[in-house]
């Protein structure tokens, strides 16, 4: 039988891993297959009006989405009949979200799409891992887009930072936290309470406890949001007890998101910790009619080079089908500086926050009195802390909105940008000028980037409500509006530095909610949901 590389499904083993024996081949796993569009045409359109900051189409409803750019009936039939042939079941067939999931042993998986797969063990624990390219048969090469699952690696790491101990930092400054709500009142958000709105939260593991959700609301004075697990590839709500584990990064989440708009609903969408699981947790966000999210907030990821093509462009394919949904997606952008974290002196940016049709969230060190910002920078704590992620992507061309936007080095080497800049806007990360939050009974600061991203999304929950209609995709209205956020000039966060305008460590700056809102005024917005 005829079989044809899956292009961009190329693997290497993860850093510092190795192949210790063969998988067993009577484990079952799930892997999911990623389909191409329908044909229909008008879907390329409509994203590249919105790119250009044409509102003017408005916004599809998710059936009509389904309906006009799904996956075709006839290619979810070849897909299995394929899986029939090779003895695989199918567990579950989404055609908005254009994926089949399949479900067989590893010795199935590896006759179906010519794979070795290997118990891989690495300084972290252990994975089921594969090298190479999946190979498909001839009547699915141009009808199949991505195969994720058989290889499960921890995908992605979430972007918090605890407090560190006095001393440990190179951050001289005295320790200081807010709550999510005087941190709303700093940077001058609009009154509203995400009444109406759902706000989508993806998470790869840990989990929340009600109780602790009501101490922390309670001591707030804010009414307690609704908060509605949601199970994807069999992802769950398990607190593990460790506040510095993924606990730490769901309860910060959910609280943030949870006390600048405590009216919207709060769904969080729980999945394995895998390149499949993290792109299922955000199409079924994406395309869930139940809890229909407006906003969707992620603060997990890792460096691009630690992905595979095909993963990367299906989950920008999907961010792309929530812009003309009109849902924004936030993304933070990483807390280890200018290198994410990869140990080769090169520069790197995160993944997703690193698409283009994510909203790429920065991190500032904030300084402040009751009432006003006195000082905001990059956030950097030198060699034994973290910093802001951001860069020049190495995968994703340059958006016409970045076009005339320049990186400063550290050399003070300025640099018209190539491709895709991070971030696109900041806030406050420093975890020694963090967030009050509550984890797994336990009152304690913390910091990083992924307060960055519901921070954000909270306040666009709120314009959301003012307006009475989603903002959307809101690149090109904040390229075109500067004005409205907070221009960060001082610090570096390591081959980067902070300039006059939009740069390569906090983007454009911090907001200034009541500016953000007013560039979306209803008016204006021309995002209301269509019919056709």
């Amino acid at each position: 039988m005829a079989r044809i590389p899956l292009k961009g499904s190329e693997r290497k083993p993860l850093f510092g891993s190795r192949a210790v024996a063969p998988a067993d081949p009577t484990e079952r796993l799930e892997v999911s297959v990623l389909l191409r569009r329908h044909a229909r045409p008008g879907l390329e359109d409509r994203v590249r009006k919105l790119t250009a900051g044409d509102r003017s189409s408005g916004h599809l409803a998710r059936e009509d989405f389904a309906r006009q750019f799904g996956a075709e009936a006839a290619d979810i039939a070849a897909v299995k009949a394929f899986a029939a042939a090779h003895g695989l079941s199918v567990v579950q067939e989404h055609a908005a979200r254009r994926t089949v999931v399949l479900s067989g042993t590893v010795a199935q998986f590896e006759a179906a799409f010519g794979v070795k797969l290997q118990h891989c063990e690495h300084p972290g624990g252990t994975y089921r891992g594969r090298t190479g390219s999946i190979q498909l048969p001839a009547e699915l090469d141009g009808i199949v887009e991505a195969v994720l699952g058989l290889d499960n690696r921890p995908q992605a790491q979430p972007h918090f930072r605890m407090r560190a101990a006095p001393g440990t930092t190179d951050n001289s400054a005295a320790p200081v936290a807010f709550t999510p709500i005087q941190l709303a009142t700093l940077y001058e958000f609009p009154s509203g309470t995400g009444q109406g709105q759902c706000v989508g939260i993806i998470e790869l593991g840990g989990g929340f406890t009600p109780a602790d959700l009501q101490t922390y609301f309670t001591r707030l004075k804010v009414g307690m949001p609704k908060v509605t697990a949601v199970s994807v590839d069999h992802g769950k709500n398990q607190p593990t007890g460790t506040a510095n584990g993924p606990d730490g990064e769901v309860m910060l989440d959910i609280e943030v998101v949870g006390a600048i708009a405590p009216q919207a609903n709060i769904a969080v969408y729980f999945a394995p910790n895998t390149d499949a699981g993290f792109l299922d947790a955000i199409t079924t966000a994406i395309h869930d009619t139940t809890h229909k999210p407006t906003v969707i907030s992620i603060s997990w990821g890792g460096p691009e080079s630690s992905w595979t093509p095909q993963a990367m462009t299906a989950m920008d394919d999907a961010f792309q089908a929530a812009a003309t949904l009109g849902i924004t997606v936030c993304a933070a952008s990483g807390d280890n500086g200018s290198s994410d974290g990869v140990t080769d002196n090169s520069d790197h940016v995160d993944f997703p926050a690193s698409s283009p049709y994510a909203l790429a969230c920065g991190g500032t060190s904030l300084q402040a009195d009751q009432s006003s910002i006195g000082t905001e920078v990059v956030w950097n704590d030198g060699a034994q802390g973290g910093a802001g992620g951001g860069g020049v992507s190495s995968f994703f061309a340059l958006p016409t909105w970045q076009a005339d936007v320049r990186a400063t080095g550290t050399d003070g080497v300025v640099t018209p940008l190539s491709k895709r800049g991070v971030p696109d806007v900041s806030g406050d990360a420093d975890p020694g000028t963090g967030y009050d939050v509550r984890i797994d009974g336990t009152d304690t600061v913390i910091g990083g980037t992924s307060a960055v991203a519901p921070l954000w999304a909270g306040l666009l929950a709120r314009i959301n409500q003012i307006n009475g209609q989603p903002v959307g995709y809101i690149h090109p209205q904040l390229y075109q509006n500067p004005q409205a956020l907070r221009d960060i000039t001082q610090g570096n966060n390591g081959d980067f530095s902070a300039s006059v305008a939009w740069d390569a460590c906090t983007g454009l700056g911090s907001p200034n909610g009541q500016k953000m809102a007013g560039i979306f005024a209803a008016a204006g917005t021309g995002g209301g949901v269509t019919k056709t």
